[in-house]
């Protein structure tokens, strides 16, 4: 069992017949939990009822709420989702909310001292006191995890640039490592080459890439492991990549090996894939049932 602190974005994602609660750094908290994991939250909600609400069922997956402070001012986060008719979705995040105002606590601090692993995103970098509050985290987490999320018109090269080189692992997906390779004057190369590109230009030696339904590559101390995705039907994709990523890194934190560890989470993506929402249950045998086929 590791200790994981997760910062970032609570919110509500709302679709055009119902809500659920997520955000990128939630929805790898609970899924991480999940794993039989301790893991808090960093962030900051609304003093409203949508914010209560989140509290309640955070609460209820067992993830640590201690470091999620209330907003006096800004409303809890919301996100509008649309999805196209292969259930991929597009995002209107609003902006402010309240984790756009995450302050530099204690609790905090102490709390990221001593995780296994602390994990953060891009978006959670689009204003400056939550960014701020990141950066001094990231100073002092002895093992760092960047959930690369990109969503126009909140990022920057700047500000990607100083996350990557602070992190020791990066998850992208394969649209973002090769708009992000451009950034850095990369010419259009394969996916190999462009992992090792980035590897050297932040000095970072873990990346993973998915590939949506054509799985996922891992560059992991020096070599790669593929997996090539498991097929099914497509509900909706929003909270995929989270799963998958709290999957990953629960494998690789509990030494199993790379190709174990990306075999698994493929198959925990591609579960929440085909169930409705970002955290459907998902049973061990389940996951099994892929890995072995």
């Amino acid at each position: 069992m590791k200790n994981i602190v997760c910062f970032g974005e609570i919110l509500w994602d709302v679709f055009p017949n119902h809500k659920k609660i997520g955000g990128a750094p939630l929805n790898v908290a609970i899924r991480l939990q999940s794993l039989d994991n301790n893991v808090a939250v960093i962030s900051s909600r609304g003093k409203d009822t949508k914010g209560e609400k989140i509290i309640e069922f955070i609460k209820e997956q067992g993830v640590v709420v201690d470091h999620i402070q209330i907003d006096e001012k800004l409303k809890t986060g919301k996100v509008k989702v649309m999805l196209n008719q292969k259930g991929s979705a597009s995002y209107d995040i609003k902006f402010p909310r309240a984790w756009d105002n995450i302050q530099l606590t204690k609790g905090a601090q102490e709390i990221t001292k001593h995780a296994d692993a602390f994990i953060y995103g891009s978006l959670i970098a689009r204003d400056d006191t939550s960014r701020e509050t990141l950066y001094a985290l990231l100073k002092l987490a002895p093992y760092k995890i960047f959930d690369v999320n990109l969503r126009e018109p909140y990022y920057t090269k700047e500000v990607l640039n100083y996350l990557m080189n602070a992190a020791d692992f990066i998850k992208f997906n394969d649209d973002e490592i090769f708009e992000i390779a451009k950034f850095f004057g990369n010419s259009p190369r394969s996916l190999e080459q462009t992992i090792k590109f980035i590897a050297q230009e932040t000095n970072t030696q873990s990346i993973c890439v998915t590939k949506g339904r054509h799985g996922a590559i891992l560059y992991y101390k020096g070599q790669l492991f593929y997996n090539s995705g498991y097929q099914v039907e497509v509900v909706d994709t929003v909270g995929a990549g989270d799963s998958f990523l709290a999957s990953l890194i629960n494998q690789l934190l509990k030494g199993a090996s790379p190709q174990y560890a990306i075999d698994f989470a493929c198959a925990v993506g591609a579960i929440v894939a085909s169930r409705e929402g970002a955290n459907p249950e998902i049973k061990k045998q389940d996951i099994d049932r892929f890995v072995n086929s």
